[in-house]
């Protein structure tokens, strides 16, 4: 008898064992995986603000692992909204708005030596106001990984659903935020992903089902949307900038008929003025044309251009020019890729080779050359919407946002005026009425690093986040204060904004 009981705990004591195991084992893919930094390599002391990490699966069979950064609001975390920003790129890491963009922190910009380079606090961070989620979407951006090839595989649809997925799981696994104003946003090739994401939402909140989004609206920064109308509207652009002549623009017009994608093959005299407006611009940096186009390297070797947004996977004699914006992806590239920050980010081991800023290859098919019906479905809701613009910007012109928002015959309420910050003129806006939800706007800036805040004080000294919410940061005395442009590695000159709402 006692021997029948002795294997009975035996027995019972193994099944638990190894329950245990089971769920050791397979917790990576059941729930999701965070972890609390409290401190950084290349920042001195601990962070003053709070910082999590970690990964979510975010397909069935929960291969795809996002990886994420969350920055809780320094200000009133309990009521300040919630954001989840995706940075574009397309497939660029989240770390590059945390870092060099809208985050709490910084690169000093110093000479590279081949040490860790060093952070400092950004003044001018969204997250003075507003908790935000930035994310590496989708696997192969940033820290994202898959455990398949096919994880790999993405699209505009399948990855906008991949990231509802991740805010669903992310809010059941953070509560607490679930009553939060809820916004999404994002920049450039954002500008297709957001207003997806938004409609899965939007879709959701209608069926009822769980977590109850409180969601609010959205917010873009030179948006691509419609691949005709942003494509098209270079060349318009180029005219009102002076750099192309009028007898060029008239003739461009006349015999491509106002139409300068794929115009060109079975029509000579269009191809032959579309190549001589080439010849005018192929020397300017696209993405803010008042500043150098710099050279930077991609991962195997080759010079390429700025645009490009890929480094050499080890330090070159012939790094990016100093003065040039591009300085900043080599020192990103340099400490994301030390082994002690990763551990400091509690990065798992052998998820990646390299971590590149923007890779290249991540092997993609575009499904939605426009969202503009996306926009009009939500406005119909009465979601908000900001939609905010650099003047300077060639790659996503606000000439092409400014065609398309009119499409929505959404009337204006108040024309145009300037925006004022330190009663200097940071931008200009146009503001649509309430009811149809495209409604507010903050001054902000595009510079080389796809939409990332080329004067951080300009554009982050007042958030308005899409809903007549205003949430005023501390005001500098100075509006371009010297320390803050070293900091940040700013460069003269500023763009206008202009704002939509």
């Amino acid at each position: 008898m006692d021997t029948i009981r002795h294997f009975t705990k035996v027995f019972k004591c193994t099944y638990i064992h190894l329950f245990i195991y089971c769920l050791i084992l397979f917790s990576d893919s059941v729930v999701p995986s965070s972890s609390i930094v409290k401190s950084l390599p290349g920042f001195p002391g601990p962070l003053p603000f709070n910082l999590e990490t970690g990964y979510i699966a975010v397909d069935e069979k929960e291969d795809v692992q996002f990886f994420y950064y969350f920055v809780e609001s320094e200000g009133s975390p309990r009521d300040d909204p919630l954001m989840l920003w995706f940075t574009g790129g397309p497939f660029c890491s989240g770390f590059s708005s945390l870092a060099i963009g809208i985050g709490p922190i910084l690169f000093n910009k110093i000479e590279y030596n081949g040490s860790l380079p060093t952070l400092t606090l950004n003044p001018n961070s969204w997250t003075k106001a507003a908790s935000i989620i930035f994310i590496d979407a989708p696997a192969g951006s940033g820290f994202s990984y898959s455990r398949s090839l096919e994880g790999y595989q993405t699209g505009e649809l399948l990855l906008a659903h991949q990231i509802f997925n991740f805010l669903k799981k992310w809010l059941l696994s953070h509560p607490k935020f679930i009553s939060n104003p809820l916004y999404l946003g994002g920049q450039s090739y954002g500008g297709i992903i957001i207003p997806l994401v938004a409609q899965e939402v939007a879709k959701s909140i209608e069926a009822g089902h769980t977590p109850k989004f409180n969601f609010r609206g959205y917010l873009l920064g030179n948006p691509l949307t419609d691949l005709n109308i942003d494509w098209n509207s270079n060349v318009s652009f180029a005219h009102r900038m002076g750099l192309i002549p009028d007898e060029l623009y008239e003739a461009v017009k006349i015999t491509c008929k106002e139409q300068y994608r794929g115009n060109y093959d079975k029509n000579s005299s269009c191809a032959n003025n579309l190549n001589a407006i080439l010849h005018c611009t192929e020397k300017l940096n696209d993405q803010h044309i008042l500043e150098p186009k710099c050279t930077t390297y991609t991962a195997n070797g080759k010079t390429e251009f700025i645009n490009r947004k890929s480094l050499l996977e080890k330090p070159s004699p012939d790094f990016p020019e100093f003065e040039c914006r591009s300085y900043n992806s080599l020192l990103i590239h340099s400490w994301a890729n030390n082994e002690a920050v990763q551990r400091a980010l509690h990065i798992q081991k052998g998820t990646i080779e390299t971590w590149i800023r923007c890779p290249d290859n991540v092997p993609h098919k575009f499904q939605a050359t426009s969202v503009i019906l996306y926009h009009q479905h939500l406005h119909s809701r009465g979601y908000k919407a900001l939609i905010y613009s650099g003047d300077h910007d060639m790659l996503v012109p606000y000439i092409g946002t400014q065609t398309w928002i009119k499409s929505l015959n959404i009337p204006i309420v108040s024309t145009w005026r300037p925006w004022l910050v330190n009663d200097q003129i940071a931008g200009v806006v146009d503001i649509q009425p309430r009811s149809t939800g495209l409604r507010s706007a903050f001054p902000c800036s595009k510079d080389g690093s796809r939409t990332t805040l080329s004067n951080s004080t300009y554009c982050t000294e007042t958030i308005i986040f899409a809903a007549a919410s205003v949430f005023p940061l501390q005001p500098q005395t100075d509006p371009r204060p010297a320390n803050i442009s070293a900091a940040a590695g700013l460069a003269e000159p500023k763009q206008f904004v202009r704002c939509v709402f």
